[in-house]
């Protein structure tokens, strides 16, 4: 028996200078080999947090063009290890991701439209001391949350895009593309899931 969560998709997120802290590949190795089996499942190989994930260091707070890759080609290093946790496909129809999210964090995942351009998939596995703090997302975010921003395809039909959590485990996004004939939406469309 399957169980899903439909989940907002969410373009109001005002909040500024979020993921203007780069994560960088030698901060975060140190961060990996000191860190805990939570950040570990989060951030391990084949998750798609991961910024290992595409076979070399891709900082997940950067926009990756996603749909301009085959899952196969791409995640080629993980399937021969049987550590793929991701898979991603185009239909005639439209985009979808597929992901297994790490169980930590998964009650809390959001997914945002950013300016009608990237799609960002993030969640908190960690609190902050200090409540009165800048948001977690503003600083050196991977210490408290994840995040996998990936750029929107030129066909995308925003105006409904869907999220899900199935099983409670795995993430699902379903973005539609524009019936042809009809222009693509401009970026100051605010959506609602």
């Amino acid at each position: 028996m399957t169980s899903s969560k439909k989940l907002e998709v969410q373009t109001d997120d005002q909040t500024p200078h979020k993921w203007c802290t780069p994560l960088g590949e030698e901060v975060f190795k140190r961060f990996f080999s000191q860190a805990n089996p939570t950040v570990h499942k989060i951030f391990g190989d084949g998750s798609l947090f991961s910024p290992m994930l595409f076979g070399k260091f891709f900082d997940p707070s950067d926009a990756f063009p996603l749909w301009e890759f085959e899952s196969d080609i791409l995640l080629c290093h993980l399937r021969s290890s049987n550590q793929n946790t991701v898979d991603w496909y185009q239909t005639d129809e439209g985009y979808m991701l597929k992901a297994e999210i790490a169980g930590t964090g998964i009650s809390n995942i959001q997914v945002h439209v950013d300016n009608g351009k990237v799609v960002e998939i993030s969640g908190q596995w960690k609190p902050q001391r200090d409540s009165k703090a800048n948001d977690w997302r503003c600083g050196h975010w991977w210490e408290y949350g994840y995040v996998r921003r990936l750029e929107m395809p030129e066909d995308a039909d925003l105006k409904i895009i869907e999220a899900h959590i199935c099983n409670s485990r795995f993430l699902e996004v379903r973005i539609p593309k524009c019936p042809e004939g009809k222009d693509v939406v401009s970026s100051s469309v605010n959506l609602r899931g």
